[in-house]
Order: C-alpha cells, then structure tokens, then sequence
C-alpha cells in the first residue's frame, strides 16, 4: 500500500472540495513545481516523486514513510509558495491565513503533523474526528496547547497554559464550537475559557 500527496501552484486558497476536483495534468505549469521537485529529490532521493511539465508534484510514500516525509512535503511545499492535497485524508494545506504563533504545530491522532498549518486546515481536520482520528492538538511548545478528542454525545476539550503546569478540561457538545475555539487559539484569543467551565484534569496541582 502506498500514500500520496500531490503539490501544486494555485493563485490563491482552494477548499479541499476544489482540491480533489482538480485534474492534475490540466493545471497550469509553474517554475515552483519545478523547484520543489529538484529540492526535494536532493533531499530525499529514496521517496518516489512524480511530476509532469512543472504542473504537479506527485510524492508517493510506503506506510512507514508516511509521517516523516509528509511534515517535509508539507513544510517544503509552503517554502515554495505551493498547495499540498492529501488524498487519503481528504485535507488541502494552503498557504493562509496561519495562526499568530510561528512554529504552531497541528498533530491528529491519524498522524498528521504539520508546522504552521493554515486555519482553514486546523478547521477541516476537526471535521475528521472520530474513531480514526481520535485527537487534535495544536501545541505552542513551551508555552501552551489544545487538545480535543470525540466522546460519546460530544468532544472533551482540553487546555494546558506550561507557565501555570495544569491541564483545564471541559465538555462541548457541538464541533462548530470546538471549531471555534480552536480558531481562537490560533489567532491569540481566549474567549472559549471564558465560555465554558473548567475543571483541572487529575494529577495537576
């Protein structure tokens, strides 16, 4: 079994429904393409790359590869000023709009990680979570984090502030609140701690 990932140029944000509609070799070609393919064919000549006139990169990984090489694609394709689409999972990484925290990380518990993800994605992988995603978190290492895993009638949302050392947790039942609260993370607001009550998880002083 193999995984893909597919790197393209597009003018703008696409939503990952335009992403999967797009036909690859109807794409219009650009320098960028070109360039990642060379960089990260230099970077990592074991892994597979397909590409075709500068108008996409098709990046073909074994399950063993997946997770390592995806946060370099991910990471490289954003250095070029490229989308990055994932099939599998049905997610498209743009170039913006990104959080307020340089070097945010979003990890899903399916094993996607990703460094500085735009908003929209943070969004679309909430609407993945279930018994194959179990968590997403966005971590601010050193300083802070969230956390939201599925529960049976809803989510359980965590918050961690590292400077206080205690875990916060609460229950929301809706996703578009989750949704919403991650949003606020993101972008250096707090108004979810007020909206919600919290309680300070075991083993936190």
């Amino acid at each position: 079994m193999t995984f893909e990932l597919l790197v393209w140029h597009e003018p703008g944000a696409v939503t990952r429904e335009e992403a999967a509609a797009r036909e690859p070799d109807a794409l219009e070609p650009h320098p960028a393409v070109g360039e990642f393919v060379r960089e990260f064919g230099a970077l990592r000549p074991e892994v597979r790359v397909e590409s075709a006139g500068s108008r996409y990169a098709r990046v073909r990984m074994t399950p063993e590869q997946v997770d390592e090489i995806s946060t370099e694609v991910y990471a490289l394709a954003r250095a070029h000023g490229l989308v990055t689409y994932d099939p599998d999972r049905g997610l498209v990484h743009n170039l913006g709009p990104r959080s307020a925290y340089q070097g945010m990380q979003l990890h899903t518990g399916d094993g996607m990680i990703v460094v500085d993800p735009d908003l929209p994605l943070v969004h679309d992988a909430l609407a993945r979570l279930g018994p194959g995603n179990p968590f997403v978190a966005l971590v601010v290492f050193g300083r802070h984090f969230v956390q939201v895993s599925p529960e049976e009638g809803g989510y359980e949302l965590e918050y961690k502030d590292s400077g206080e050392g205690v875990i916060y947790r609460t229950r929301v039942a809706d996703l578009a609140e989750i949704q919403r609260a991650f949003r606020e993370y993101a972008t250096d607001e707090r108004d979810f701690l007020e909206r919600h009550d919290w309680t300070r998880a075991n083993g936190t002083p």
